[in-house]
């Protein structure tokens, strides 16, 4: 009975090393403090994100989106924020800034396949399936980068989001 415990166990960590080297890196973007809040359901419904596949960007610096009341203690990290529903309707985020290029004004932009692109080294992300891990042929591939994700937590009501990171 121990050899097979041993046997199992000597399968189990070789399986864990050998997956361990196709991992994705989605911390190269350098870590910037997130806070962005929906204090109110109106405010969600406005500038939230309601529905599959949708999408809304949040770069404090430029004011995007327009007229959204950015606070004191708003922090949009990077590159900005990319605020977007998944398939089934689940608000994830991502830093915006390409996982490549870690500049701050090289920014994703989701193109006609729903996929997050770098409109300098042209990598794709699959930002709504696939947690931002890099899509065909791409640069992001072959190095195994990923965009940063960020955490999003439901409001006590269960109406609104806060979206937050803070290293």
């Amino acid at each position: 009975m121990r050899r097979i415990i041993s046997y199992i166990i000597i399968i189990i960590l070789a399986g864990t090393g050998l997956c361990s080297c196709s991992r994705m890196d989605d911390t190269r973007i350098p870590p910037r403090q997130v806070n962005v809040v929906f204090h109110t359901p109106a405010e969600w419904d406005v500038y939230g994100v309601s529905g599959a596949y949708t999408y809304r960007r949040f770069i404090r610096d430029l004011r995007e989106p327009a007229n959204f009341p950015f606070a004191a203690t708003t922090y949009t990290g990077f590159g900005g924020i990319l605020l977007l529903s998944d398939p089934l309707g689940n608000p994830r985020a991502y830093d915006l800034a390409c996982p490549v290029e870690v500049k701050a004004d090289v920014r994703v932009f989701i193109n006609d396949e729903f996929l997050a692109e770098c409109p300098e080294c042209h990598s794709t992300y699959d930002v709504f399936s696939n947690f931002g891990a890099p899509v065909g042929d791409c640069v992001a591939a072959s190095h195994h980068y990923a965009m940063r994700r960020y955490g999003v937590v439901g409001g006590v009501s269960g109406d609104y989001r806060v979206i937050t990171y803070l290293p």
